[in-house]
C-alpha cells in the first residue's frame, strides 16, 4: 500500500469517528476580560452526552498555569458533567491558554480556550498556584436557584404588612414582582447573588435595599415607614416585569430597515471634519411645544432630536460598595429601552485603564447594547480622565449633525487618576456641540462639587441617583432635556 493511501485510510478512520461525536460542550472558549484582586477567576464548561451509549472523560491536558476540577468521569446518555478551569498566571498582563479534553467518542481532543488580562493579583494570594475552587462555590454564570423568604413589616410597630408589593432586581434587570401573603411574606425560588429589594405598601413610603442572598442568607426583612399623605407608586415595569414598555415612536417611511447592528464604519479624523458635513433632514414634521407638556413616555421625533449618547462608566472597585452597580445597570437598561432606531449609543468603561465596551450603535440594537452591560464587574483604580477623553472620541465617531451629541459620565466619586487635563477635552468638544453631563451614583457630598463643576464646563447637568425611582427616571429625563427641540 502506498504511503498516500495509508494517510487516506487514517484520515477516513478519523473522519468516521468524529462524525459520530456524541459528547457536546456548551462552549469551547471563555474571555475573563480584565481581572482584578476581587474578580471571579474560574469558569465551568458543561459537557453533555447526547448519544445513546455510555461515554467517558478520558483526560484533561492543560498548561501548568491552569488548574481544573471535574465532577465526574462517566457520561451516561443524556447526562452531563462539569469541567471547572482556573487560570493562575504568575505575571500581570494578558494570558491565553488552551486545554485539551479527550473523550471516548472521538480520537482528537476538544480544545477549550480561556483568555483574559490580569490587572491585579488575587487577594490573599499565598501561593503562586492556587487550587481550583471546589463545587461548593458557584460561578455567577451558573447561579443556583434557592428559596428566599422576604417579610415586610411596619418600622415603628414591627407589625407584619400583608399585601405589600415586593420587587426584586438582579444585575440591573427585574426578576420578579410579588404580593406578600397574610403573614407578610413571599417565598420564592430565585438565583443566588446580589439582589436589590424594592417594596411598597398603601399608606407607607417605599423602602429599598441591596443584599447578597444565598442558602445561608435566605431571610430578608423589609421595614416600611408610615406616611399617610404620600406614597410613591411601584415602578411601572414591575407591574408586568416580563413585558418591556417601549417608548412611543414616530411613524417611519415604509422602506425596509436593515436589522443588522448599525455601527459607524468610517471614523472621522477630527471633530472639525464631522461638523462640516451636511445634516440629515428629519424624517418627521417638527412640532413646537413646551417640554412639560410632553408625556414622559413620549420620545417622538417631532419633539426630540436624534441623540448620540456616550456613557463613560466608572467600574472601579468603589462601585462594589452598597447598591451602586445595581442602580447604574438598572438606569442604563431603562435608557436603552427608551432609544429609537435613529439614536446612537456607545459605552466606555474605566477603572485603572479605559476601554470601549460598545462602539456607536443604533438604538434599535438593544440586545447588542445590553449584553456587555450585564457583564460589567467592578475592580481597580479610577482613571476618570482617560475615560472622559475616550468617551469624546466615541462621540466624534458617532456624531449626528443637527442632533444632540452628549457624553454622560456615571460615577460614585470624583475623577481621580490621570484627570488633570480632562477639562481641556471638555472645553474643546463643547465648542462643537458635544456636551457633558455627570450622573452621581450614591456619591458623597464632597464629590458632588467636582461633578457639578465638570458638568457646568460641559454645558450639561449634574444628575443624582440615590434610589430606584431616580434610576428609573433621572437618566431618561437628562436625555430628554438634551434632545428636546427648543
Amino acid at each position: 500500500m502506498k504511503f498516500k493511501d495509508i494517510l487516506l485510510l487514517l484520515f477516513s478512520i478519523t473522519w468516521i469517528f468524529n462524525v459520530q461525536t456524541q459528547v457536546v460542550f456548551d462552549k469551547t472558549n471563555y474571555d475573563f476580560d480584565e481581572l482584578y484582586a476581587t474578580s471571579e477567576r474560574f469558569i465551568d464548561f458543561k459537557v453533555t452526552n447526547s448519544g445513546k451509549k455510555k461515554e467517558f472523560l478520558l483526560s484533561v491536558r492543560k498548561p501548568n498555569e491552569v488548574t481544573y476540577l471535574v465532577n465526574g468521569q462517566y457520561l451516561e446518555p443524556d447526562s452531563s458533567l462539569i469541567i471547572r478551569l482556573k487560570p493562575n498566571s504568575k505575571k500581570l498582563g494578558k494570558f491565553n491558554y488552551e486545554i485539551e479534553v479527550y473523550t471516548s467518542d472521538k480520537l482528537t481532543p476538544t480544545i477549550l480556550k480561556i483568555n483574559g488580562n490580569i490587572k491585579e493579583f488575587e487577594e490573599n494570594n499565598l501561593s503562586a498556584m492556587q487550587a481550583c475552587p471546589d463545587f461548593g462555590k458557584k460561578p455567577s454564570v451558573y447561579a443556583t436557584n434557592f428559596k428566599l423568604t422576604v417579610v415586610t413589616i411596619d418600622k415603628e410597630t414591627k407589625e407584619i404588612l400583608s399585601n405589600s408589593t415586593v420587587s426584586l432586581i438582579q444585575n440591573g434587570m427585574p426578576i420578579g414582582n410579588w404580593k406578600t401573603n397574610k403573614n407578610g411574606q413571599i417565598v420564592e425560588k430565585i438565583p443566588l447573588g446580589y439582589t436589590y429589594f424594592y417594596s411598597t405598601h398603601i399608606g407607607y413610603f417605599p423602602t429599598e435595599q441591596g443584599n447578597y442572598v444565598n442558602f445561608q442568607r435566605n431571610y430578608i426583612v423589609l421595614e416600611l415607614s408610615k406616611d399617610p399623605k404620600y406614597c410613591l407608586p411601584v415602578p411601572v415595569e414591575f407591574q408586568n416585569p416580563i413585558k418591556v414598555i417601549e417608548p412611543v415612536i414616530a411613524e417611519k417611511p415604509t422602506e425596509k430597515i436593515d436589522s443588522q447592528i448599525v455601527v459607524i464604519e468610517e471614523i472621522p479624523l477630527t471633530i472639525e471634519s464631522i461638523v462640516a458635513q451636511e445634516p440629515i433632514a428629519p424624517s418627521t414634521e417638527i412640532v413646537s411645544v413646551e417640554f412639560d407638556q410632553i408625556p414622559f413616555d413620549n420620545f417622538d421625533s417631532k419633539y426630540f432630536k436624534p441623540i448620540n449618547v456616550v456613557f463613560v462608566l466608572d467600574k472601579s472597585s468603589s462601585m462594589l460598595q452598597g447598591d451602586k452597580l445595581e442602580l447604574m445597570k438598572y438606569s442604563l437598561f431603562q435608557l436603552t429601552n427608551y432609544l429609537r432606531p435613529e439614536d446612537k449609543m456607545s459605552i466606555v468603561t474605566y477603572s485603572s485603564t479605559a476601554k470601549v465596551l460598545v462602539p456607536p450603535t443604533a438604538g434599535s440594537e438593544k440586545d447588542f447594547i445590553k449584553k456587555p452591560i450585564e457583564k460589567i464587574r467592578p475592580g481597580g483604580g479610577t482613571a476618570g480622565g482617560d475615560g472622559i477623553k475616550l468617551g469624546f472620541e466615541q462621540a466624534v465617531i458617532g456624531y449626528i449633525k443637527e442632533g444632540a451629541n452628549i457624553v454622560v459620565v456615571i460615577t460614585d466619586g470624583a475623577f481621580n487618576k490621570n484627570s488633570d487635563d480632562y477639562q481641556k477635552s471638555i472645553e474643546k468638544h463643547k465648542n462643537f456641540g458635544i456636551n457633558l453631563s455627570v450622573v452621581g451614583i450614591k456619591n458623597l457630598l464632597q464629590d458632588e462639587a467636582k461633578m457639578k463643576e465638570a458638568a457646568k464646563i460641559g454645558n450639561g447637568r449634574y444628575v443624582p441617583i440615590f434610589k430606584l425611582a431616580d434610576a428609573q427616571r433621572n437618566l431618561i429625563n437628562e436625555i430628554r432635556i438634551s434632545a428636546f427641540r427648543k
